[in-house]
């Protein structure tokens, strides 16, 4: 992937805050749309979830997951097989409050929604942090790469150009 893609990457990441969320739990596969904050290099996705939605509930009982981001869809765009999108795959587990970590993550999680810090007072509410182990970058028509975490944390380190 050269600096041109590595930066298309990122500029997909870390301009979308909805993302699809694959899990699944009572033998049968669930996609839901999520909020998302990226840490810094992408070495994690920050999620914060309700323990009533069935998503958490198959997070808490299997941490593997998976999400999408794609570009948006515009009436501009003839092809919809042009736009940039990205599948990462990983695993999706709790932060603790208290634990280590957790205040910075939280700040982040806020910084990116601040209409969410009433929701960290909520019970069901928990912060979960997405690991990625793998991701599928598809840049464009038969532009696809296959990226590991480091590739990821290059992609985050690219300066984006206005």
């Amino acid at each position: 992937m050269d600096t041109t893609e590595r930066e298309k990457l990122a500029r997909l990441i870390r301009g979308g805050r909805w993302a699809a969320l694959a899990t699944y739990g009572d033998g049968v596969p669930l996609a839901s749309m999520v909020a998302y904050a990226c840490e810094p290099g992408f070495a994690g996705f920050l999620l914060h979830l309700s323990r009533l939605s069935a998503h958490t509930r198959n997070l808490l009982a299997s941490p593997s997951a998976s999400i999408a981001i794609s570009e948006t869809d515009t009436a501009q765009i003839r092809d919809p097989q042009t736009l940039g999108r990205v599948s990462i795959q990983g695993e999706a587990r709790p932060l603790r409050e208290g634990r280590l970590g957790y205040p910075e993550a939280k700040a982040l999680y806020e910084k990116r929604f601040p209409d969410s810090s009433p929701l960290f007072g909520f019970e069901d509410f928990l912060l979960f942090r997405f690991v990625p182990r793998e991701a599928r970058f598809v840049a464009g028509f038969a532009r696809a790469y296959t990226v590991n975490p480091e590739e990821l944390k290059e992609a985050a380190a690219v300066r984006i150009r206005p």
